[in-house]
């Protein structure tokens, strides 16, 4: 079986577009969620293999979002998207934890050299 992955992102347009890259590639996109709370709830319960995380969302955002997620699980391997490629957000999220940052709109190539670096 295909890695697990959880898609977070507020736009349902961009969850699906990362899903539909990621199945093509053998992945499972095991949930998805539409904001950083949703996010942290779905991965206590579903403890996916990595998580993809847009930073801007209503409620929490994806930078807080990974910092609650790995409280929850310090071995968490989380890649940020964001199309905003904004120096300091990526700078934020890999010291918030992140693994990795793929900027929107998605290069398939880019998704899945991402994914399977962090997922090793």
């Amino acid at each position: 079986m295909g890695k697990r992955i959880l898609v977070v992102d507020d736009a349902a347009f961009m969850r699906m577009m990362l899903k539909n890259i990621l199945t093509k590639n053998g992945y499972v996109a095991v949930g998805e969620a539409e904001n950083g709370a949703v996010a942290v709830d779905k991965f206590t319960n579903l403890r996916p293999d990595l998580v993809t995380m847009d930073i801007t969302m209503p409620e929490m955002d994806g930078i807080t979002a990974v910092r609650e997620i790995l409280k929850i699980d310090a071995q968490a391997k989380i890649i940020m998207c964001s199309a905003m490629g904004q120096q300091a957000m990526v700078i934020d999220s890999i010291q918030a934890g992140a693994r990795d940052f793929i900027v929107k709109p998605f290069q398939p190539e880019r998704v899945v050299e991402a994914v399977s670096k962090v997922l090793g």
